[in-house]
């Protein structure tokens, strides 16, 4: 039997024990937990799941360690934590307050330079 083949036989074999003991051979760690960047950015779970277009079940379900967010949510989440006010910026735009200036213009319409 040729080396290759013998290597190729020894790492299934390594794989197949790998698995049967319930170990990956690859994990991701997810560092942020959806609890910390949510505290960091200041805000209640439900405009947190609004914020990053999830539902608030999923956001607790992030918090409380039943699942784990994916690739996209996993920046969105970095963002929230590294950039706060980023996130408190866009709260105010949804709820109608602010504009992107950060001028406040209670629910008036915006002129063509935005203000």
């Amino acid at each position: 039997m040729d080396n290759e083949m013998e290597q190729f036989q020894k790492d299934l074999l390594d794989s197949v024990r790998q698995m049967k003991n319930g170990k990956a051979a690859r994990t991701t760690e997810v560092t942020l937990s959806a609890a910390e960047a949510r505290a960091k950015a200041g805000v209640s779970q439900n405009a947190f799941a609004q914020l990053l277009g999830v539902s608030l079940r999923t956001l607790q379900d992030w918090e409380q360690g039943r699942r784990q967010p994916n690739g996209a949510a996993q920046t969105l989440l970095r963002v929230a934590s590294q950039h706060p006010e980023a996130l408190r910026d866009l709260q105010g735009i949804y709820a109608g307050n602010v504009g992107c200036c950060g001028t406040r213009h209670q629910g008036q319409s915006l002129s063509r330079d935005g203000h």
